[in-house]
């Protein structure tokens, strides 16, 4: 049985990335650091990525064919500051030229100030626990001005600042709540400080509208386990959306779910559930129960669904996963959540964090050349966005 929804005229359709997965030899960054000590605990480094730091031209020409209207992307402080208070005017210039270019081809950028990594300087000083951090980000947003010009609507401060509190920058390769230490609650501190700084430099800008985009987990409690689940969700997600109140927006990513039982304590994947290359359990509801989560503890502020996607190789199983997920994001609409866009994680296949085994992308790309190839997955959502209308090419 086939059924089709459709969304509104305006709906922002993309995809993201994040500077150091897909550019390349971000080599200032305390992750270049890390993949490169002796010891390290990564399976691979980054090395060239997707070389999307020269190709970003050939990458949003493409999304913007296949029907996209929007591209997320973030800009990388190492590369603009990469010692403490040297500035590179070729480096701004060049974000820039990426913001020009996503306007030619009729995308909406979406720009991103801190995507996980920073300068090795900032790392030095004790990164987020160094008194001085939120002074520091604000500095950056302030340095970072000309490249949103007078034309970037919308600005993302810092992504999934709750990972950030819970590795705190420098444990780990795990980018679930449920494999990571408590957060850092000086970290979190800081955080929300530096998104305050910031979003107080970014109106500056009139055109800009400011958020942060938080990591939800759609915490499932356990049979007796209602309050261990709230006071385990609370400093690892809803402090962060609490935060987001009297924001002009608040990003949403969802990829997975996280049973608490009622000691407190995350649950493993159930046994026999599918899973995905990275281990995550298949639950494609999980958006749809994050969006909701953040409109009620925002107290309405409107939502931007900033990345939702699966690790697979199996691309018939993304179009799966992304169809009832975006059922998910219409059904939250259709009960008067306001949310404005999907951006799909992610655009191409990226470096996670220490591998290039797990699969996000819409677009492949060959290790050797380069070469994009652009995935049925990326070819039906790009049909979705052109129409507004989702439908799913087998059911």
């Amino acid at each position: 049985m086939s059924d089709s929804r459709q969304f509104p005229e305006g709906f922002l359709w993309g995809a993201s990335t994040a500077a150091h997965q897909v550019e390349g030899n971000n080599v200032n960054s305390d992750w270049w650091v890390r993949e490169h000590a002796p010891g390290t605990d990564l399976a691979e480094p980054s090395g060239d990525a997707a070389d999307s730091y020269h190709r970003y031209p050939e990458d949003i020409a493409l999304l913007a064919s296949l029907g996209m209207n929007s591209y997320r992307f973030s800009i990388e402080w190492a590369r603009i500051e990469p010692e403490q208070g040297f500035v590179s005017k070729a480096q701004l210039a060049h974000y820039r030229r990426m913001v020009d270019t996503c306007r030619e081809h009729g995308l909406t950028p979406s720009v991103t100030l801190h995507h996980f990594t920073h300068p090795r300087w900032f790392a030095r000083l004790g990164g987020w626990r160094n008194p001085d951090a939120p002074a520091l980000f604000e500095r950056f947003t302030e340095i970072a001005l000309p490249v949103l010009g007078d034309d970037v609507e919308w600005v993302c401060t810092i992504n999934e600042p709750n990972m950030v509190a819970m590795t705190r920058g420098e444990e780990g390769t795990e980018m679930t709540a449920s494999r990571l230490p408590a957060p850092d609650p000086r970290i979190t501190d800081a955080l929300i400080e530096a998104h305050r700084r910031s979003r107080a430099v970014l109106t500056q800008l009139p055109q800009v509208r400011s958020g942060w985009s938080v990591a939800t987990q759609a915490y499932h409690a356990a049979p007796g386990a209602e309050e261990a689940t709230k006071a385990y969700g609370y400093p690892r997600e809803d402090i962060f959306l609490d935060a987001a109140k009297g924001d002009d927006w608040i990003g949403v990513q969802g990829y997975l779910r996280t049973f608490v039982d009622p000691q407190g304590n995350p649950l493993p994947v159930p046994e026999g559930a599918e899973t995905t290359l990275t281990g995550w359990e298949y639950f494609p509801p999980a958006i749809g129960i994050g969006i909701r989560n953040a409109w009620e503890r925002t107290g309405g502020v409107p939502v931007v669904v900033t990345e939702n996607g699966i690790a697979t190789q199996d691309d018939a199983r993304r179009v799966d996963y992304t169809h009832d997920a975006l059922v998910g994001v219409h059904e939250a609409m259709a009960d008067g959540i306001d949310v404005r866009g999907y951006l799909h994680w992610s655009a191409l296949d990226n470096y996670e964090w220490g591998s290039y085994t797990p699969t996000f992308g819409l677009i492949a790309w060959d290790r050797d050349t380069f070469e994009r190839t652009p995935k049925p997955s990326a070819h039906w959502l790009g049909e979705v966005a052109r129409t507004g209308t989702l439908t799913h090419p087998t059911r």
